[in-house]
């Protein structure tokens, strides 16, 4: 993974199970090929850390935060329902309203299946702008660019949502092949594993007429997060592995 950067890191905030895998592959691959670094809770298995410590740590050195709160359905175990990504999108939010003035910069996406059904489980956040991707992975990385692409400098040239969605196909079509190179199959490639490979990707097939993809000096945020209506094809690639369920 690349080096943390105040600037261009993006807490991503979702389930961390199988029914979620093939959205948050999307979502990770998208916002490495906006330019942007995905920062996520399973980026370090250190046991000794506290899980909340960790997560804490990783918002703080984060100025974006992409906040999935779709997964609100009953544990099939226990019949009671998950509130980690609730918790941390508060965690996010506080932190902008009462951290340092750098932190005050923090800007983010809520998603969730329907574009008003949070109202029904967390009214709270009424008049945040939610964008729904109804499960379907195209959705997501169309939202997701749009709303990067609202935050990033105008000089700075981010392909649009069909643009990048493409690219994900190929790269999805040629991961087989990559992980193979490390004597893995690709539902055993790690978060770590996952990202290396897709830097890697991206570093072998920058987008045409285009800079490197690091982004630097990016200055505050110009617009509030946006939402986009796409097309409704879902795209389901294989899993990779996470070990830990949330």
């Amino acid at each position: 993974m690349r080096p943390a950067d105040y600037d261009r890191s993006v807490f991503v905030n979702c389930p961390l199970d199988d029914e979620y895998r093939y959205l948050l592959d999307a979502v990770v691959f998208t916002i490495n090929d906006c330019g942007y670094i995905t920062r996520l809770a399973l980026e370090v298995a250190d046991g000794s850390e506290v899980r909340i410590d960790k997560i804490a740590k990783i918002i703080r050195e984060c100025r974006f935060g992409f906040h999935d709160i779709s997964r609100t359905a009953a544990d099939a175990v226990t019949n009671l329902p998950r509130f980690n990504m609730p918790l941390e999108l508060g965690l996010f939010l506080g932190a902008k309203r009462f951290g340092s003035a750098k932190q005050k910069h923090k800007s983010c996406l809520i998603a969730d299946i329907e574009r008003y059904r949070f109202q029904k489980f967390i009214s709270d956040i009424a008049g945040q702008d939610i964008a729904a991707h109804g499960g379907d992975a195209e959705v997501a990385i169309h939202i997701v660019r749009d709303w990067l692409r609202s935050v990033t400098p105008k000089s700075i040239r981010i392909p649009g949502g069909s643009a990048v969605h493409s690219r994900y196909i190929a790269f999805r079509g040629e991961l087989p092949s990559l992980a193979a190179k490390l004597h893995m199959r690709v539902d055993e490639l790690t978060f770590i594993d996952y990202v290396n490979q897709v830097e890697d990707w991206l570093a072998l097939n920058p987008r045409v007429n285009d800079s490197p993809h690091l982004l630097k000096n990016i200055a505050t945020p110009i617009a509030s997060p946006i939402t986009t209506t796409a097309l409704r094809t879902n795209v389901r690639p294989r899993r990779w592995a996470m070990r830990a369920p949330r």
